[in-house]
């Protein structure tokens, strides 16, 4: 358990410090959508259904609605 613990921090770490290089489009595309597919499994989960089917849902609507948001922001320069 503690070795899967240390393996997801450094993989989380690593995630993180590929994001330096983004454009805010990009930003937003990834954290929209991994937002999305945790709201989308969590909410599968509680209603009953597949909680895999919610997350991909999920995912692609939050990195639609992130996309759109980051372009709004890389536009206006902020």
């Amino acid at each position: 358990m503690k070795r899967l613990a240390s393996t997801l921090t450094v993989a989380a770490l690593a995630l993180l410090a590929a994001c330096t290089d983004m454009t805010p489009r990009q930003q937003g595309t990834m954290s929209g959508a991994g937002m999305g597919a945790l709201g989308g499994a969590g909410i599968a989960a509680i209603a009953g259904g597949d909680a895999w089917t919610g997350a991909a849902i999920g995912g692609i609507a939050g990195g639609i609605a992130g996309n759109i948001k980051g372009g709004r922001q890389q536009q206006s320069g902020w």
